[in-house]
């Protein structure tokens, strides 16, 4: 395994955390003089199991204030395999606790979008292990409410982490990346953070890359964590780590300058009566409560001309369309669906009035 780490980006403490748990993935006598460093440490030794039943899920990583407090969300959606894969890692190693406060639904490619003038709904989730929430809203939104105070009883946590997340969020897609935002929403705040990423392929990938990929990036969220509760972690520093499409093939990892990749975007003007997909039924939904509004207005417009009409005989009432406007006026809605060129992002369709 080789390893390249240049220290333009990075302070020297956390390079040289690198290098150290990269060696020690060689087995060893590095991997043995790791282990003996960390069973010395309080935090590791004292610190109790992993809770073993769903009675004490977010009971002890609540009392136990002696480690070090760490959030995890995403924009795959709270039930995606890469979080859960993660949060089950740090669970078992037992090293911090793990909060979960993640969007509901999937919400990737939002950026970094939050919601105004909404109520967004947040329901307890069941993570054995962790203290989770799954909220109605953007990644932005997730961290932001966690950070408040509204949901958890600690502060702040040490780090957050954003993923693992399916798909690339290198070059400019980290302008389109929910999960980048949402680690980005906490450097905002003063608060370290990582987004984790796995250039997931269609045709390559399964469910069980995410294991090696949270394999692979545990020895760079362990050296962060150190160096953290050292003091030696800049506040100013997010790290967007990019996973390969198959994480053990990797040689190392490599800080780099953010390249000016991007996906290619193609639209497509598409029929109306293409497959039926989200975006079409809520189009289709759309439609029918506008026709349904605008039977109300002119249901509600006949019966006040009729009442109006037994009280004075010379008074006409006439029902218009909603804009206004005859419906030969009315502009034809049409479609279209966006296509990302090298298939690292869904689909995205809209509906233009």
């Amino acid at each position: 395994m080789t390893t390249s780490v240049k220290n333009n980006f990075l302070p020297p403490s956390l390079v040289s955390n690198l290098q150290e748990v990269l060696i020690s993935r060689k087995g060893g006598e590095d991997e043995q003089s790791k282990k003996t460093d960390e069973s010395s440490e309080p935090s590791s030794s004292s610190s109790p199991p992993p809770p073993s039943s769903s009675a004490a899920v977010g009971v002890n990583s609540d009392q136990d204030c002696s480690k070090p407090v760490v959030l995890i969300t995403n924009a795959d959606g709270i039930e995606a395999p890469g979080l859960t894969f993660l949060v089950d890692a740090l669970v078992r190693e037992g090293r911090c606790n793990v909060h979960v406060c993640a969007p509901q639904s999937d919400k990737s490619v939002s950026g970094h979008s939050v919601t105004l003038r909404e109520t967004l709904a947040v329901t307890s989730a069941q993570i054995l292990g962790a203290t989770a929430y799954e909220v109605c809203g953007t990644p932005a939104d997730c961290v932001s409410l966690a950070l408040s105070g509204a949901l958890f009883s600690w502060s702040k946590p040490a780090l957050v982490i954003s993923g693992i997340n399916r798909g690339s969020s290198c070059g400019h897609q980290i302008y389109y990346s929910g999960a980048v935002a949402g680690a980005r929403e906490a450097l905002l705040c003063g608060i370290p953070s990582l987004s984790i990423s796995l250039n997931w392929k269609k045709d390559e990938n399964r469910e069980s890359d995410f294991k090696d990929a949270v394999e692979v990036c545990l020895p760079l969220i362990h050296a962060a964590i150190r160096d953290i509760e050292k003091g030696l972690f800049p506040k100013s520093c997010s790290l967007n780590i990019e996973i390969p499409t198959s994480p053990l093939t990797n040689k190392g990892f490599k800080v780099t300058r953010q390249s000016l990749w991007r996906s290619v975007l193609s639209w497509q003007a598409v029929s109306s009566n293409r497959h039926h997909s989200a975006g079409h039924f809520m189009s289709n939904q759309q439609s029918l409560g506008l026709q349904l509004a605008q039977l109300g207005r002119d249901a509600s417009a006949a019966g006040a001309a009729r009442r109006l009409n037994t009280q004075r005989k010379n008074v006409e009432i006439e029902s218009v369309g909603v804009a206004g406007k005859p419906d030969s006026q009315r502009a034809v809605k049409k479609y279209f669906r966006l296509e990302v060129c090298d298939g690292t992002l869904n689909m995205i369709e809209c509906g233009l009035q």
